[in-house]
């Protein structure tokens, strides 16, 4: 059964106990913030009945992601026109940036609820239009032009798969960009590195104010 209450509306929750703002990398794109890490992760498990839960990524602007977004606003040729899926996309900051710099059209998918309501209002905070799809897009294609996918190598076995599956969607000739700040699981020796950037991040999260940010892409 879906642990989210019948009686509860994501996109009001999320906008309810989140702050409209600029990530510091991309002050073009706003986004429903977390003002205070501790408090949203409790407010999230109160509205859900539930401890123990994993931290709300999507009420973050994570250092990959931004990498990915600032870099799709100043290269609009790899994106424009292009048809776009933002894997594991949190609150879309990429995906938004990709439709800002003119992609034909955007996927972003999750795996929470609250995520998509993110993506949805932030999208609408925005001024473009995001489909979203609630679900695990590993081990498909539809097709995509273009595959933005920001911090998501973070534990060893679930980056090994998504490695592979991103691997194989780049040999059949998408364009596969990885925003990440230095995860352990990052597959380097597949990768070319395109950009790096310096990337102002929560201490709560990453025990540091500032990440060093990497666009990669698959070769």
């Amino acid at each position: 059964m879906d642990p989210m209450s019948e009686s509860l509306d994501p996109v009001a929750f999320v906008r309810a106990h989140t702050a409209l703002m600029a990530p510091p990398l991309v002050p073009e794109i706003q986004l429903h913030l977390a003002v205070e890490t501790v408090a949203i992760w409790e407010q999230t498990e109160e509205a859900l009945g539930a401890m123990g839960l994993p931290p709300p990524f999507w009420a973050f602007a994570w250092a990959g992601g931004q990498a990915l977004a600032r870099y799709c606003l100043d290269n609009p040729q790899i994106v424009t026109g292009q048809r776009v899926l933002d894997f594991a996309a949190g609150g879309a900051v990429s995906g938004i940036a990709a439709m800002q710099a003119g992609a034909a059209s955007v996927l972003a998918c999750e795996l929470d609820t609250f995520a998509i309501a993110a993506i949805e209002a932030n999208a609408a905070a925005n001024a473009v239009t995001l489909e979203t799809r609630l679900g695990d897009l590993v081990g498909t294609d539809e097709g995509w032009d273009v595959v933005l996918a920001g911090d998501v190598f973070y534990e060893d076995a679930p980056a090994r798969l998504i490695g592979g599956w991103l691997q194989d969607l780049a040999r059949r000739g998408a364009t596969v960009l990885i925003g990440d700040p230095g995860r352990s699981f990052l597959p380097q020796d597949r990768l070319d590195k395109l950009a790096e950037y310096t990337v102002p991040v929560t201490r709560d999260l990453e025990d540091r104010e500032v990440r060093y940010a990497k666009v990669w892409k698959f070769r």
